[in-house]
This record gives C-alpha cells, sequence and structure tokens, in this order.
C-alpha cells in the first residue's frame, strides 16, 4: 500500500469584505509563502489582492476566507479565495479604454492555471496554482 503524503494544515483567514481586506490577505500570504518556504511571494501577493478585491467589489456580503497551501502533486502553491456570491467571475477581453477589468486577464497569464467551483451550501471557491 502506498503512503499519501497530505499538505500541512494551515489556518484560514477570514476577512469583512472592506476595502482592507486586499491589504490583509497580501499579509496574511506573504507569512504562508515564508511558513512554505517560498523566496518569492510577488505573484501570489498580485493574485490574492485580485481575487479578495473582487470578492468585496462584486459580492460585498458576508465573509471572504482565504486559504494558502502547497500542491503535493506538483512544485505549487494553491491559492484559494471563499465568498458567498454566486455569480461567477468572467475575464474580459482586452480593452485599451477600460479602466478597470483587467485583474483576471493579468491573472490567468501569471499562475499555472485557475478555476472556479460553485458550492452546494452556497457562494464558490475561486483557485489559482502559482508557481513556487
Amino acid at each position: 500500500m502506498r503512503a499519501v503524503q497530505l499538505a500541512p494544515e494551515a489556518p484560514d483567514l477570514v476577512l469583512e469584505p472592506s476595502d482592507k481586506a486586499p491589504a490583509l490577505a497580501r499579509r496574511y500570504l506573504t507569512e504562508r509563502f515564508r511558513e512554505l518556504g517560498h523566496p518569492d511571494d510577488f505573484v501570489g501577493r498580485l493574485v490574492v489582492t485580485e481575487l479578495v478585491t473582487n470578492a468585496y467589489k462584486h459580492v460585498g456580503i458576508g465573509h471572504i476566507v482565504v486559504r494558502i497551501f502547497p500542491d503535493m502533486r506538483a512544485d505549487l502553491t494553491v491559492i484559494q479565495v471563499w465568498d458567498e456570491g454566486t455569480a461567477m467571475p468572467i475575464v474580459r477581453g482586452e480593452n485599451h479604454d477600460a479602466t478597470d477589468g483587467r485583474g483576471l486577464l493579468l491573472m490567468s497569464e501569471l499562475v499555472h492555471d485557475w478555476g472556479v467551483r460553485p458550492l452546494i451550501e452556497g457562494g464558490k471557491i475561486i483557485w489559482a496554482r502559482c508557481a513556487r
């Protein structure tokens, strides 16, 4: 029988939907990356900022939960953001005249892969896997 290596338990960060949430999420990500031995958190900070900002701007109710843990199958780190909204994120096409709406497009170019999973109990989890 093959032993399965489980990801170490990581504390979740629970946030109120506010303009302070992205900064708190960045601080949490920096601490988690340091604990996981990642020397560079630049892409992770961009990703968590985009996902948390979208949660508080477009959902604005309930809590936002951030979780960061290693993907034990690959040399990647998973960033998950849960919110209570049911609307799925939309990656907008390039629009040089727009003043916003580029975050998910930029994020999709920087991460290994990402997606969204609606939850039966309500809300959704948006996740991204970043190289270490």
